[in-house]
């Protein structure tokens, strides 16, 4: 595990090259040293140079971050009454899991609806009133004026009437969304004023997770990519999810970007607040070949390794490299899966040597890096 000092760290964030199974160390001699020694020499060659060799296969390479998150509801809301009156009955238990449109509070409708049907009663003389006046400003027994007069009132009352309505509808107070109900701030007696808090409503199934990434992989983030969530509360289990969000902005004192994902939670498990390690794949290379850096040549811009052939002749081979991680280095052209390279003892060598092969084995290496 090797600790990078970086500037621009959100936390700490994990890049981690999986190589599973690259290497089969096969070809281990089961010679005894000196069946080796006899060998040692050919025919009346040079003698044969021990080196440490490493076989590799192709192999998926994921390229992931860790990175330090925070769970929230999907959806939450804290429930207000809309109007004042005294608390007539609550319909939930905390806790309890509430549907869409379920009752949860009824605020006292008496005073309520003796104001809606004030206002309708009120509303019905309004319009006999226009009605009788429209017939007599055509006959010129009441002047526009009056008639005008008796429209207003009408159309005063019918906003009284609405308003009437609207309020005594408000006493009811339903489930905005399905969700779990949190703590009650009110009892059934209490009086409550216009937008007094009443208890709150959350919406656990989907969970969100928000975290920060640096700016430099924000390229390598797009909207549905899979995210892996653990947490402390279930250091066993893994909870997958797919990002939706990526924010446009960067934010210039931390010079990180602000990402969104959703996170099935149908056993409730996961819970607001709670603080989650998340990995996130930014990319899977299903073939690629990785060899230890160790292995590698370079003069100058050129890179190159020697390779083994089957009758212990060595080749050199120019490469081009990839994604490098701890010791590491994947190699993107100029070497077939199953080859052969030397990793220790090259500097003896040189292209149609014949040497000894001892085979380096790496078998379920993890190499992470800290940034």
């Amino acid at each position: 595990m090797r600790y990078g000092n970086r500037s621009d760290k959100q936390g700490a964030v994990w890049l981690a090259v999986m190589a599973a199974a690259v290497l089969t160390a096969g070809g281990c001699s089961s010679e005894s040293t000196a069946e080796q020694t006899a060998k040692a020499k050919g025919p009346g060659g040079p003698p044969m140079v021990n080196v440490v060799a490493f076989k590799s296969q192709r192999t998926a390479l994921t390229d992931k971050i860790s990175i330090i998150g925070s769970l929230e509801s999907n959806e939450q809301v804290n429930i207000q009454s809309e109007i004042s009156g005294t608390i007539e009955s609550i319909r939930f238990e905390e806790g309890q899991p509430i549907k869409a449109g379920e009752l949860l509070f009824e605020i006292d409708k008496e005073k309520l609806k003796a104001s809606y049907d004030q206002a309708l009663a009120n509303l019905k003389l309004a319009e006999t009133t226009a009605n009788r006046y429209k017939n007599l400003v055509q006959s010129k027994a009441v002047s526009q004026q009056e008639y005008d007069q008796t429209v207003a009132t009408l159309e005063s009352n019918r906003a009284t009437l609405a308003l009437a309505k609207e309020q005594l509808a408000d006493a009811t107070i339903v489930a905005p969304f399905e969700g779990i109900m949190g703590e009650r701030l009110v009892s059934e007696g209490q009086f409550v004023t216009q937008g007094a808090p009443l208890g709150s409503l959350y919406n656990q199934n989907p969970m969100k997770v928000t975290f920060h990434v640096p700016e430099r992989y924000v390229g390598e983030i797009r909207a549905g990519q899979t995210i892996s969530t653990k947490v402390a509360a279930y250091k066993d289990k893994s909870y997958e999810g797919k990002v939706y969000f990526i924010s446009p902005n960067i934010d210039e004192t931390t010079r990180t970007a602000l990402v969104k994902a959703r996170i099935p939670n149908p056993q409730g498990e996961l819970r607001a607040g709670m603080f989650a390690n998340l990995e996130l794949i930014l990319d899977v290379k299903e073939n690629a070949i990785l060899i230890p850096e160790t292995a590698l040549i370079i003069k100058g811009d050129s890179v190159s390794v020697y390779t083994v052939g089957e009758d212990d002749t060595v080749a050199l081979k120019q490469v081009t490299v990839g994604t490098r991680r701890e010791g590491m280095v994947e190699i993107v052209s100029g070497l077939e899966a199953e080859e052969v390279v030397v990793t220790e003892g090259y500097q003896k060598i040189g292209p149609g040597s014949k040497v000894n092969v001892r085979f380096e084995d790496l078998t379920e290496k993890k190499f992470y890096e800290i940034i």
